[in-house]
Parts: C-alpha cells; structure tokens; sequence
C-alpha cells in the first residue's frame, strides 16, 4: 500500500501504478488528452485496483453514449472482483459505491458517495472533480459552489490540485451569478495551474455572460497553451472564442474556426455536437447562411435517434436533425422521446424528458417547421427549468435564443421582451449584439414604440 500525492493510502503495490495513478488525477483535473493512456498504466500495473476500475467506469458514463453503458458496466464488475481480492480502502469503496449507484440511475447518489468520501478525505481531487462534473450534468450549479467550497479551506499552497481547485471554483461561482469573483478566481487558478483549461474556461463564460466579448477575446488570446494539451474539451474553449467572434460581427473569423477548431475531427461526442448545432443556430437566428455544415452534424444524429443517455445530448442532436432537413429522423427521435417521456420508472436522467425535455423538444420541431406559435409556447413551457437538462448558462442560450425568436416570430412581443429583460438581468444588466438586436426588432414591430425596453425599468 502507498500514499498519493495528496497524502491518501491506494491500494497498490506497484510504484508505476502509484505514480501513473497520481498522473493521471492531474490529466483529469486538467481535462488533458493522456488521461486514459495514464489510467491505462495503472490498471496494467495493479489490475486489481478496485477505484481505478471504478474511475473508468466512471468516466464512461460522463461520454453519454449508450453503446458505452455496457463498458461501465464491465468496469464495475471488474472493481467488484478487484475488491475481493484486493480489499479496497473506505475512501476506495466509495468510488464503487459511486458507479454502481449511476449504472443503477441514481446519479445524485454519486454525487452523495463523492461528497461522503470529502467529508473525510476533502483533499481528494479525484472525488471532488467527480462530484463536480456529475453536478455539472444534472445542472445544479448551486450544489457544485457548495461542494468548492466546503474544501477550499483544506487546500493549502501544497496541495498540487489547489489550482484546479479554484478553476472549479470560478465555474461555480460564474453560473451562479458571482462574475467578479469568478474571474478573480479563475486567474489565481490559471496562475497556479498554467493547463486548468477549466478555469481558463470559467472566465471566459464570464465576459460572455457579461456581454464583453471583446475582453474575453483578449483573455483566450495568446493562452492557447492552456487548452492545446486537452481532450475534446479544446473544441469547447475553441467554440467559446467563435462565440465572442459572433457578437463581434466577425462571421468570417467565426466560420474559420468552426472548420479549422471545433469541427476539424468531426468527432461524434455528444458535447462536440453541441457546440457545432448551437453554434450554428445562433448564426442562422442572425440570418447568415451556413452552407453545407448542419450535413455531417446531421449525418451523425440520425444514428444518435434512440441513445437516451441525457437530455442535453438528445436536444442537440435534435437540433441538428432539424438544421439538415432530416425529417423522418426528426420524427423517429420525436417518438422515442414521446416514449420516454412517459417511462413512469425512468431513471434520473431520462425522467427529465418529461420537464423540461419533451416540451423543448416538440418546440425545436416546431420552429423546423415554421410554426412559431407552437414553438414559443413549447419553449416557453421548458424554460424554467431547462438548468435540469445539464450544461452552462452559455450552453443553454442557444435555447433561450429559440425561445425569444419563436415569440418574436409568432407575434408575442411582449412576452418576447419580458424574457429579454429577464436574460438581461441574469447577464449583469450588460447587452449583448444578439439582445440589442431583438430589442430594437421588438421595437421596430410595435410601430417605432420608445426603445425604453432596451434597458432595465428605471
């Protein structure tokens, strides 16, 4: 038995295992590209390590994809049989306890087992990063800021997470509207840390929701160091920078790094297809044409139609369905949803297809097919609780996007304003290009009516 870098007793024998192990805490923490290759070493070096059977397990459930659900599986019962021949550590068990819990649709009570195992050995990274990313699936922001920060106190000066840390930290306190606090702690964490792609990435989400592109450009410029090293999630803060590009008006330098960056691969994971499909609404909703490239998004949902994994992933599948024209693939996915939707012993991801998944759903379709009367009052009905659905603030735009364009569209001005103000609110009271826009086409409909709607009542 040895000791991890933050000083916790693992179960193996081997010093490369034990050294690969503490790798490969920090690649994930990192979201770097070797995290499997590190995990790989481990369990050639220790088979029997029950948690790091559990971790991948773990980490293929968090890929959304139902072909992987088997594999999960297959690693759970790999640390089961670990366990009994290599009896694990509480903390350890913990890590099973976890997965078996997901496997059995009980996500939440993954989050419990991660936040039982901090409540004693709070320095572990691994659990912490765990419960956050699970938190970040299941949308609850607030729950991610208290995790942070009931450890924050532990982790001194030492501790080689503490920069990962404080990026999740950032993240936290960005979706839950401490923008100034978040990017103070993004930095720190940036600076402790020089590959925290998720810290980096925390402050950019607040320029964003601050309506200061032009900041976050000048923030992800000349720091693509901190992301190059990562997985898909350098396709992420890539789609980030196209987003600020946007609300610059800068379409050509939006489309290069769509082709170049985020859609280079062509991957068919399920958050590279998000950040194509929503990046390409936005630019459709602002009228530019996007030639050919909802067709290879397309190409890939129509073999997505029945993954049912997580809700986020199936609207934006969804949505590129819609974006390519795929009609009879949007209405195979629109009946499985429909099914599922009424799965009374769903478990805790699918029963979000209910509210608010199947009401955003059926209102993507029918802003596909022009309806927008049905469309808003459908997207309106999800909107409230669309943070069940999972992702961030500037994820979900795309959504709240849809919604006010179908109200506009549809006639409900009004209400298509209220919900302008109240995005305006959520965003520091800072416009944007896109609500700028909708407010003076707002205005523009109701005859020239005073541009008061613009700001917040006085």
């Amino acid at each position: 038995m040895r000791n991890d870098q933050f000083g916790y007793e693992v179960t193996v024998s081997s010093p490369i295992a034990a050294a690969a192990w503490d790798k490969m805490v920090l690649a994930f923490l990192a979201h770097g590209a070797t995290t499997p290759e590190h995990l790989g070493t481990v369990l050639k070096e220790a088979p029997e390590f029950a948690m790091a059977h559990a971790v991948k397990g773990l980490f293929f459930l968090m890929l959304g994809r139902r072909e992987l659900m088997d594999t999960a599986q297959e690693a759970y019962a790999a640390a089961l049989i670990g366990a009994e021949r290599v009896v694990p550590s509480e903390r350890e068990m913990g890590f099973v306890r976890g997965l078996g819990a997901w496997l059995e649709g009980r996500p939440s009570q993954t989050i419990q087992e991660m936040e039982a195992i901090l409540a004693r050995w709070p320095e572990d990274a691994m659990a912490m990063k765990i419960g956050h990313a699970t938190r970040f699936i299941l949308g609850d922001c607030k729950g991610m800021r208290a995790s942070i920060e009931a450890v924050l106190p532990t982790y001194d000066a030492k501790n080689p997470a503490r920069g990962y840390l404080f990026g999740c930290h950032a993240f936290s306190l960005e979706e839950t509207g401490e923008y100034s606090r978040a990017e103070t702690a993004g930095r720190l964490g940036l600076s402790l840390s020089p590959d925290d792609a998720w810290g980096l990435h925390a402050v950019a989400h607040v320029f964003d929701m601050t309506g200061n592109a032009r900041a976050g450009l000048s923030w992800l410029d000349g720091r693509e160091h901190a992301w190059a090293h990562c997985n898909n999630f350098r396709y992420h803060v890539w789609w980030h920078k196209a987003l600020m590009h946007l609300d610059q008006g800068e379409i050509d330098a939006v489309f290069d790094l769509y082709d170049t960056e985020i859609r280079s691969d062509r991957t068919d994971d399920f958050r590279d297809i998000s950040n194509g499909s929503a990046l390409l609404m936005r630019l459709e909703l602002d009228g530019i044409n996007v030639g050919d490239r909802w067709e290879e998004l397309a190409d890939i949902s129509e073999r997505r139609t029945e993954d049912a994994c997580l809700v986020f992933a199936d609207l934006h599948y969804l949505m590129a369905l819609i974006g390519g024209d795929r009609t009879e693939a949007v209405k195979r996915m629109m009946g499985r949803l429909q099914r599922d939707a009424r799965n009374t012993t769903a478990d805790e991801m699918q029963a979000r297809l209910a509210t608010p998944g199947l009401s955003a759903a059926t209102g993507l379709e029918a802003f596909g097919e022009g309806d927008y009367k049905t469309a808003f009052l459908n997207l309106g009905r999800a909107r409230r609780s669309m943070q069940l659905v999972g992702g961030s603030h500037a994820q979900r735009d795309v959504f709240e996007r849809l919604t006010i364009d179908s109200a506009i569209r549809g006639g409900f001005l009004d209400d298509a304003e209220v919900i302008l103000q109240e995005r305006l609110t959520q965003r520091a009271g800072r416009l944007d290009a896109y609500a700028s826009a909708r407010f003076d086409l707002i205005a523009e409909s109701k005859g020239g009516w005073k541009q008061a709607g613009r700001l917040p009542a006085e």
